[in-house]
């Protein structure tokens, strides 16, 4: 058996209600809980592009990544996993949008941190499911009800959008930064005070911000964007067309998708995975760098001043410079020789 988060194991309490039952999970799903569970069927819908690549490997079709799920996905499914992500606005996003495809009568589970804010889910979604906590244990609250009313869901009313000087920034629910340009974000922009020529990479894109800032100001800058958050691919697409600018958009596990060099790798690099700390994708990004550059190519990132990004650093690079750097952040860049 795989490790659990503590959401499955609370999940877990509830097996024999699981056994006759064809399942749909969905949300923050951060283990392989969908393959180990007893259930008459189990499918999973995830907006995390690693989670759906490890979930594929035992559940094929049965698994699928995307935005949002589509009704014939879903149908035959009678009972909703929904684990409870650290936003409440993407929870509230996801919720609907799964209501909108599900039959009423459905039961519907939600599990999450009690830190993430999961004990509002009642209120969120009054009218639509009346949920009656059923379990609390590490730290984790689990509620259920049944879907009263399937619900209208319409994408294009959950936009948000922003400006960072000339630049439009198109964002969704869950996406990092969504209602404004980030501290770190804003630094590691200042630090490009010239012409940026040639190619570039931004990994773990987000809503597109920094590739479509540098872009703006320097049009002959070939563009690549990608991320693993469905979300974050589509608002990086809505941006860089809002600004008229040509890029491509991947989606990718770090490098997993990426077949070009490049002259420029940039990043803002998540460390947390739901709300876990997880510097796995972040280590990644910075040791298999090199296979990405071209000769004299910049890897420039920036991160939160306590992460131990130096030392790996130099032993990727040989060296790094610190290139700026506030109370709370610092932009490094290393180059490869």
């Amino acid at each position: 058996m795989s490790v659990l988060t503590p959401a499955s194991e609370v999940i877990l309490r509830h097996h024999e209600q699981f056994l006759t039952h064809h399942l749909l999970i969905a949300g923050d799903l951060q283990d392989n809980l969908a393959t180990e569970i007893e259930a008459g069927s189990v499918r999973v819908h995830t907006n995390q592009y690693h989670h759906w690549q490890s979930l594929i490997r035992q559940l094929g079709d049965n698994a699928s990544f995307g935005l949002v799920a589509d009704s014939a996905f879903v149908k035959g499914c009678d009972t909703l996993i929904y684990y409870w992500p650290k936003s409440k606005h993407e929870a509230r996003f996801q919720l609907r949008s799964l209501f909108s495809i599900l039959p009423p009568g459905t039961g519907v589970f939600v599990v999450g941190e009690n830190r993430s804010g999961v004990r509002s889910v009642d209120k969120l979604m009054e009218g639509i499911v009346t949920f009656q906590k059923v379990d609390t244990a590490r730290r984790c609250s689990l509620f259920y009800g049944q879907l009263e009313n399937q619900v209208q869901f319409d994408q294009n009313n959950w936009w948000n959008s922003y400006q960072v000087g000339d630049v439009t920034v198109n964002t969704l629910p869950g996406v990092f930064s969504q209602d404004d340009l980030d501290v770190g974000s804003r630094l590691l922009l200042s630090t490009f005070d010239g012409p940026v020529s040639g190619s570039l990479l931004d990994i773990a894109c987000g809503s597109g911000v920094l590739a479509a800032v540098l872009g703006k100001k320097n049009p002959d800058l070939t563009l690549t964007l990608s991320d693993v958050n469905a979300a974050a691919i589509t608002s990086s697409k809505a941006t860089l067309k809002a600004n008229k600018l040509e890029g491509n958009v991947v989606t990718s596990n770090v490098y997993s998708a990426i077949e070009e060099k490049f002259d420029w790798i940039i990043s803002n690099p998540p460390f947390h995975d739901g709300l876990k700390t997880n510097l796995a994708a972040a280590d990644d990004l910075i040791r298999m760098a090199p296979n990405y550059l071209k000769s004299g190519g910049k890897l420039r990132i920036v991160a939160n001043a306590f992460l131990p990004y130096p030392a790996l650093l130099d032993s990727t690079f040989g060296n790094h410079k610190l290139i700026a750097q506030t109370g709370k952040f610092k932009v490094y860049q290393a180059t490869k020789r």
